[in-house]
């Protein structure tokens, strides 16, 4: 059974969804039907998985203070290379 859906996304991102569903000779719709199918799927590698004791101990561990970390990764990448 078919149920409808709404969701809220910016214009110019469902343009472009509609343009490139239209070149791939299917509807947007089915797309994004396949695109939730595969995200739920138990076969789908990247599908969430529920946490492992490890993750749950590691949970709250880090804090984020703000860092640019891959800013200063780059910066120490530069600098040991130059």
């Amino acid at each position: 059974m078919n149920t409808k859906l709404t969701l809220t996304i910016e214009e110019s991102v469902i343009n472009k969804a509609k343009r490139y569903a239209k070149d791939q000779g299917r509807s947007l719709s089915e797309m994004v039907e396949n695109y939730f199918k595969a995200m739920v799927s138990d076969e789908n590698p990247q599908a969430p998985k529920k946490d492992t004791p490890l993750t749950k101990s590691l949970r709250g561990s880090f804090k984020d203070d703000g860092t640019d970390y891959k800013a200063a990764l780059l910066e120490e990448r530069a600098k040991k290379h130059l």
